[in-house]
């Protein structure tokens, strides 16, 4: 069956550097889980915060679901996230320690379950940002000029 990502959230691999991932699940409704399906997602402004021992995700957008609009769901609503309680405690350490932040990477859907890949993030500097655009630009000009030209 494998994976098949919904939204990803670019703007965190170009603002945050990633520390450590984990996979969660997400609590859905079922007009949610039909929407997401039809690809109907964004990630970007999103984050995590733990509350009272729980893992939720703030500002995910996801559609409403055109057929069941009538009893629909609210597109920004806070959604539970599945955390072990031991993972829950590492990153609330974490994050009061060393002030770090949580934001999710992707959505998608693995074994036909809803899965959330979140990331334990640390936010760049503005020239941090800088060299890692060189860093993006020198390895797609490398790439270019060899495309053609290794074969294995």
């Amino acid at each position: 069956m494998g994976i098949k990502v919904v939204a990803t959230n670019k703007k965190a691999f170009h603002d945050y550097t990633i520390l450590e991932k984990y996979e969660t699940g997400i609590v859905l409704t079922g007009s949610e889980v039909k929407s997401l399906r039809e690809g109907s997602c964004n990630l970007k402004d999103s984050f995590v915060l733990i509350e009272n021992g729980e893992a939720w995700l703030y500002n995910c957008y996801i559609a409403p679901y055109k057929p069941a609009a009538k009893w629909g769901h609210d597109p920004y609503r806070k959604r539970k996230l599945l955390l072990h309680k031991r993972e829950i405690l590492r990153i609330m350490g974490k994050v009061k320690e060393k002030g770090l932040t949580v934001v999710p990477l992707q959505l998608y859907f693995k074994e036909g379950k809803a899965k959330v890949e979140i990331a334990l993030v640390k936010g760049k500097a503005k020239y941090e940002k800088r060299e890692s655009m060189k860093e993006k630009d020198i390895k797609r000009e490398i790439s270019k000029e060899y495309k053609g030209k290794i074969k294995l």
